[in-house]
């Protein structure tokens, strides 16, 4: 499903990503690890076109994602979450979630302006979608709150759920669970499994939670200074010198 190879980005005189490459079964659930500065972030970006490659390429189902639109990625099934929360405090819950769905709208100004029949059908059909989601996600007693003052835990499940309104092949998390408590890493990864498996959602997820990651996925990549240092099953990466030396350095 997705083949990045040697993929650069530099900012100056830094290279943030220096020849990456890797590559994402269909189904697979693939962990993005490395220290804080690794590049991991800056990766997700290339994908979702919010920064431009200088040099490699992308493959994303036989389309060269570093030639897609930014606007276009939602639409060729690809959603993905932030460190830092990226949602809109104002909105409710349900309105955040349909911003997800947005792509999917087919309204012109003039007839959403006019509230045109087919609008109305339209907007009853992605609020139904969206409704789905948040039950899924058990946030239907939210959705109608706005999502200031809600938990940090419960923001992190809207967020997840404004992604799922993309109705995505390709989910890319970033650090989804950074801030949680133990027993909420516990019910997320419980979460993602389920989502994975109920949806036949192709997942890559970034995140520093060794826990996390070594429980859900299939295969981790490490990254070191931009530069892919390790890559394999859960077990073998964690007991990979390159990695342990990354993430402990060396004796003095």
């Amino acid at each position: 499903m997705l083949e990045v190879a040697d993929l650069t980005v530099r900012f100056g005189g830094i290279t943030a990503l220096d020849g990456v490459g890797f590559s994402v079964a269909r189904g697979e659930m693939v962990g993005l690890i490395g220290p804080n500065g690794a590049g991991k972030t800056t990766l997700f970006n290339c994908l979702t076109r919010r920064y431009d490659a200088d040099e490699g390429t992308a493959g994303y189902e036989d389309i060269d994602l570093l030639r897609a639109a930014p606007h276009a990625i939602a639409a060729l099934g690809i959603a993905r979450t932030f460190q830092n929360l990226g949602l809109f405090p104002a909105l409710s819950v349900r309105d955040n979630v349909l911003v997800g769905a947005h792509h999917q709208g087919r309204a012109g100004f003039l007839g959403a302006g006019l509230w045109l029949p087919n609008v109305r059908r339209e907007e009853a059909r992605l609020r139904a979608a969206a409704d789905a989601v948040l039950d899924r996600l058990e946030l239907t007693k939210v959705a109608d709150h706005p999502a200031a003052g809600l938990p940090f835990g419960t923001l992190k499940r809207v967020e997840l759920a404004r992604a799922l309104a993309v109705e995505p092949r390709l989910l890319l998390l970033d650090e989804p669970v950074n801030g949680l408590s133990s027993g909420e890493v516990e019910e997320f990864a419980a979460l993602v499994r389920e989502i994975r498996q109920d949806l036949d959602i192709t997942v890559v997820v970034v995140e520093h939670h060794m826990g996390f990651v070594m429980s859900i996925c299939d295969r981790v990549v490490c990254l070191d200074f931009g530069r892919k240092i390790a890559e394999g099953s859960p077990d073998e990466v964690q007991r990979d010198p390159a990695v342990i030396e990354a993430y402990l350095g060396t004796a003095a």
